[in-house]
């Protein structure tokens, strides 16, 4: 029992370690290709779990080997176009000034159904509204509105005084300083300290997070309040 145990964790930081080295894109969209080596993978893994007369290594090595193979293949359909179309395939316009092309649905086997379904998934109820949509390599349709049936924007408006927006600076999160974030903040130790003072609080460890936003105002939830 305890080595089934151990074979098993080794392979599960085996597969982990795997999918790493593969990169974040292999845990969202998958192109055919990665798709087909995390299928192996996961299959590979189990065989040495299921029974001890079978080597770790036979496991272990043909991981690795997808592993390599997956990643020379994605360094080359980086430099090269033409390996990128073999592999990956290229993006299909199947909608194009509010007209489906019927030519390019049959040859992707794509029915009116699923095209439907997209559209409302990308919020776009009316296909007279669709200026150009493709479906792209991983599969997913990408919708670009007409003029009159986009959202309406901020330059629209023509509204100048509006609140700046970005990706808040964590600095604090479960009692723990994050200096990085700290510094991508653009603020100092000091007025970190100085602003959690104000609000009653001397020590970092009773906050559970803190975030500076694009703004430089600083949100804090103390530990409890939710």
């Amino acid at each position: 029992m305890f080595i089934i145990m151990i074979r098993t964790l080794i392979l599960y930081i085996s597969v982990i370690f795997s999918l790493r080295v593969m990169g974040k894109r292999q845990i969202g969209e998958l192109q055919p290709s990665e798709l087909v080596v995390a299928i192996m993978i996961s299959d590979l893994a189990t065989v040495p779990m299921e029974s001890v007369n079978i080597p770790l290594t036979a496991g272990v090595i043909p991981v690795f080997t997808l592993v390599i193979a997956e990643v020379i293949t994605s360094f080359l359909c980086l430099k090269s176009r033409k390996v990128r179309r073999i592999i990956s395939g290229e993006p299909s316009i199947v909608i194009y000034d509010g007209v489906i092309i019927e030519k390019e649905m049959r040859r992707l086997r794509f029915n009116i159904n699923d095209l439907l379904e997209e559209l409302r998934l990308n919020n776009c109820h009316d296909i007279s509204d669709v200026a150009v949509a493709v479906i792209e390599t991983s599969g997913k349709l990408s919708v670009i509105p007409r003029d009159h049936a986009r959202s309406v924007t901020v330059e629209d408006l023509g509204l100048t005084d509006v609140r700046s927006e970005g990706l808040p600076c964590t600095v604090i999160s479960d009692g723990e300083l994050n200096e990085t974030e700290l510094k991508r903040s653009g603020k100092s130790l000091k007025w970190l300290k100085d602003e959690l003072k104000k609000n009653g609080i001397d020590d970092m460890k009773d906050v559970f997070i803190a975030s500076v936003d694009a703004e430089g105002e600083l949100f804090i939830q103390k530990k409890g309040e939710g």
